[in-house]
């Protein structure tokens, strides 16, 4: 049996309010008897302030979160606080040019770095403070094949299927989504937003029949009002765990190889695809069969 959990938690520019949260959830974990937390998109270092119109004044470099490099002191200090738990978190990555920054994740224990991923898919305006990634990647860890996404990209099936084909027995989705910045409903859990959050990680662990493990911020932080609700969903598409809008951990104990067994046996869908006839998804330059671009532009 393998015991996964996701975090909602509200973590600031404070790296050291940061170390000091990971450390309490770690603790929690270990007795619950966590194997795999995934803690939230940006939890080293906070996430930007706001989220603007590609228009807006681009963020200066004091207000957003530091930028580290995966063998840096920040990524050790978390290392030596998780010990032989095994975490997904995400952070600021600073690039070897020393200049370009990505929304970035990483599943790691105290001892090995398994894996990284740079955030594909950018929201709003975060274009103006990361630069994109460029692909996804799957990581054999001591709890199973673990994939990686951030915030946005959930919205986005192709970013799950690519991981789904590549192995991927658990996919960690990191986030920091808020609540609708215009007419926002009184309580967040009924917010629009909340909705397509907790949408989104059902389909998309039903999609690909995987174990979907999300983690968000809660709290506040800028103008930021963030809807928590980090939970465990198996391949059936179904919430084992949630924190709703909570701050808290969402835990579930699992059978990963025979729930899959199980939720393979009569329906599989990786099994059952028919890529011959998806070939538009893929497609670079799909104007000439896009009747969607003049729906857009009418």
């Amino acid at each position: 049996m393998t015991t996964l959990a996701a975090a909602a938690a509200n973590f600031t520019r404070d790296l050291d309010q940061n170390y000091a949260l990971i450390a309490e959830l770690a603790e929690q974990a270990r007795a619950r008897g966590v194997d795999f937390l995934a803690l939230p998109e940006a939890a080293i270092g906070g996430y930007l302030s706001s989220l603007g119109n590609h228009g807006d004044t681009a963020p200066t470099t004091h207000s957003l979160p530091p930028a580290i490099r995966l063998d840096g002191p920040e990524i050790a200090a978390v290392q030596r606080i998780i010990g032989d738990l095994v975490v997904a978190i995400g952070f600021c990555e600073l690039a070897d040019d020393g200049r370009t920054r990505y929304n970035a994740a990483a599943v790691l224990d105290g001892g090995t770095v398994y894996g990284s991923y740079r955030k594909v898919h950018q929201p709003l305006g975060e274009g103006m403070s990361y630069s994109a990634g460029s692909g996804y990647d799957v990581f054999s860890t001591p709890i199973g094949r673990v994939g990686l996404q951030i915030c946005y990209d959930k919205a986005f099936p192709e970013a799950a299927r690519v991981m789904a084909l590549q192995g991927a027995q658990v996919i960690a989705s990191l986030s920091a989504w808020p609540a609708a910045r215009t007419a926002t409903a009184a309580n967040l859990q009924d917010d629009r937003w909340t909705y397509r959050f907790n949408l989104f990680d059902t389909a998309r662990a039903l999609d690909n029949q995987v174990f979907w493990v999300a983690s968000n911020q809660s709290g506040t932080f800028g103008s930021l009002r963030y809807v928590g609700n980090a939970k465990v969903v198996d391949p059936g598409g179904n919430i084992l765990a949630t924190t709703r809008l909570d701050s808290g951990m969402a835990v579930a104990e699992v059978d990963i190889d025979e729930t899959f067994r199980t939720m393979r046996a009569g329906m599989f869908h990786l099994r059952d695809r028919r890529p011959d006839v998806y070939g538009s998804v893929a497609d670079v330059d799909p104007a000439a069969r896009a009747p969607w671009r003049e729906l857009t532009h009418a």
